[in-house]
Order: C-alpha cells, then structure tokens, then sequence
C-alpha cells in the first residue's frame, strides 16, 4: 500500500513559496510513489485552478486569525482528526505559518514523519516569529531548505545541524521552451511602449515586502537611462508599496522609463521579450526569480543575498553585486547593453546552470529521497 503524504499549503495565492508547493504537489502526483493529500490555511489565490486540475482528494481548509487563540486550537484539533482520519504517514508543510499550525496538529496525530520548510534567510519575521517558528521546528523530524544558505542561517539559530536537508528548487524549464505570443501581443498585453529599439529590464518580485529592495533598481535604472534611453525597466509584482515607488521613479526623472505592470500571469512570455533581468533583495533564500530569469536564457545582475551565490557564477552565467549598490548594478547592466554576445553568452549559460543542478527532476528526487528516509528510519 502507497504510503499517504500531507502537503500543507499556506495559501493559492502566487508567491515564490506557493508556486513552488503547488508545482511540487504536481511532480509528486505525476510520479504516483505515493498517495498526495493537500490542505491549506487559505483556499483563495489564483493557483487554486491549477492545485484543482491535479486530481486530489478535498482540500480541506483549516483557516486561522491567531496563534494565540481559540480558534488556533480547535483548528488544530480539526486537523489532526482530519490527519487521523485520513491515515496520513507524513506531513509536510512549506511556510512559516504551515509550519507552526501543521507541526502542531501533526504532533497531536501522533505522526511520526514530520518535515518543516525553510525559504528565507533574515529580514522577514519577527523575534516573536522566529521564536515560534523554532518551536516548530523542534516537532519537525527534518527541515527542507532550498539553499546550503538558509542551511547556515538555522544553524546560527541553533537548530539541530542533523535535520536540515538542502533541496534546492526546481525550475519547470518546459514553461519557457516555446512561447505562444510575439512581441507586439506581449507589449500590447502588459501596455508596455511597442518602439522595437527598446530593450526591456525585468525584475519579478512582490511590491508588499521591503526586504525586495525595489529602490535600488529604481536608482540603478536612472544611472542606466542617462547613458542608454532606451533602456526601459520592468516590474513585474503587485502589492502596497506601489504608490511610493511610482513617487521615486517620478522625484528621479525616470518614470517615463519604468512600467509597474502588476501581477504577471505569463512570466515566460514577459521574459522572452526581456532583455536582461535582475534581483534587488536585501535578504532572499533561493530567488525562485533568478531560476526563471536563467530558464528564459537571459543574464541576470543580482544581489549576492541568500542562495543568489549558489546559481550564479560572477561574470560567468551573470553578474552579483551587494545590496543597495546600485552604481554596481547599472554598470554591470550597461556592460550588458554594450554587448549582445556577451549577453547571449551569459544567458545561453545560465540555461546550462538550471538544467544541469536546478531542475524539477532534481528537485523531486531530494524529496522523495528525504520522504523515504522520514517514512523508513534507519534502526
């Protein structure tokens, strides 16, 4: 009989962390070693239509407002029966309020094969958080982290060196093999200005969280312009911070030059008309951003936070600068500008670094070595 997994899911909303559960629930019903359960905290978000298409059980939703509440217990107790009834071996949940809900009710089960997840280095929680978060972690027979840099990051909080597992995250390299639309669809689709001596600059990332760093490429892209004009940068995230940025790019003479374009539905297709891409993260664990970037064959300038250093080769499939040098960032852009072949070059290269080390089949296999090992413990 296949051994029953639990994926615990925060929410369908499109993050880093979601995208990354959802294609992983995916590959592992596609490869049918195991029987796959989801639940989640929150059953809205726009991948809802994909983790439906898979083909699972009910989803069953065990919505929170606290930890310190309540409701946080009897939602505990709800999925814990629900565990019980459902004879799962092993549960496994992805973020930091997963973690704590699902390694509690876990726990209550009595379930033995418990994995925890780590995708952030600093810069996003609390201290109460992260104290709660350890706590987790003590009930988590292993830890999953996508870089040997949030590795280094838990066990300078002191979490046992033993349980922590890097299994980096997979790029879906099909996504960006062939692209349906051309480049007039693209520009027209996002309103982005059609002149075909344009070249586009890309960053993909959410406009909630300051740690993205947004300003150091606003600042970047105005030292760019000044030398290329018709360098345009694009970004790709929606969330509240929009409204400050868009006053930066104005106070800077460059907004004519930056496109906010919101929540991007089809990043293949946005990056096939990009001409370089780039991150400006304070902090990050592994950029699901830069994998994309590297898919889509374009060279990357970005900052040498989290498992940034893990993928990119400096001056080899891309560029790395430190955080907020944005002097750096824009030469390194304008070096790229100047130079098509050295671009393609880069690009062609970074391709290379994802099919070789960061693909969902490498990916999968991690997990279902670590699933095998948490199910069947040495003696």
């Amino acid at each position: 009989m296949k051994k029953r997994i639990l994926q615990f899911i925060g929410s369908f909303h499109q993050g880093g962390t979601e995208r990354q559960a959802v294609s992983l629930t995916r590959l592992l019903k596609e490869d049918g070693t195991f029987d796959i359960y989801v639940a989640t905290l929150n059953n809205e978000g726009v991948l809802s239509p994909e983790i439906e298409s898979i083909g699972l059980p009910p989803i069953p939703e065990f919505p929170l407002t606290s930890f310190f509440n309540p409701n946080f217990v009897r939602q505990v107790r709800l999925c814990s029966k629900y565990i019980r009834d459902n004879r799962i071996d092993l549960v496994h949940t992805h973020d930091f309020y997963t973690n704590v809900f699902g390694m509690a009710a876990a726990t209550l089960a009595g379930i033995p094969a418990r994995i925890a997840s780590k995708r952030e280095t600093g810069g996003m929680r609390s201290g109460g958080q992260e104290f709660v978060e350890k706590l987790a972690f003590s009930r988590a027979t292993a830890i999953t982290v996508n870089s040997a840099a949030v590795r280094e990051h838990l066990i300078d909080r002191s979490i046992s060196e033993r349980k922590i597992h890097v299994i980096y995250n997979g790029a879906d390299l099909e996504r960006f093999d062939e692209v349906a639309m051309d480049r007039d669809e693209i520009v027209s689709k996002y309103d982005l200005p059609g002149d075909k001596n344009i070249r586009f600059i890309t960053l993909v990332a959410n406009l909630r969280h300051r740690v993205k760093n947004v300003p150091m490429l606003i600042r970047a892209a105005k030292r760019v312009v000044e030398s290329e004009p018709n360098t345009h940068f694009v970004i790709a995230g929606e969330g509240e911070l929009k409204t400050e940025l868009t006053d930066l790019a104005r106070h800077l003479d460059v907004a004519n030059n930056i496109h906010f374009i919101g929540r991007c539905t089809d990043v293949p297709a946005l990056l096939s008309i990009s001409y370089a891409c780039v991150l400006t993260s304070n902090a990050e664990g592994f950029s699901n951003s830069i994998l994309e970037y590297m898919a889509a064959a374009k060279p990357v300038v970005a900052t040498n936070v989290g498992g940034a250093g893990e993928v990119i080769k400096h001056g080899e499939n891309g560029y790395l600068v430190k955080t907020n040098d944005d002097a750096a960032m824009a030469e390194h852009l304008l070096e790229l500008l100047s130079d098509e072949g050295l671009s393609s070059e880069m690009g062609t290269k970074g391709t290379g670094t994802v099919q070789s080390g960061f693909s969902q089949a490498a990916q999968i296999v991690g997990i279902q070595n670590l699933y095998q090992r948490a199910l069947f413990p040495a003696d």
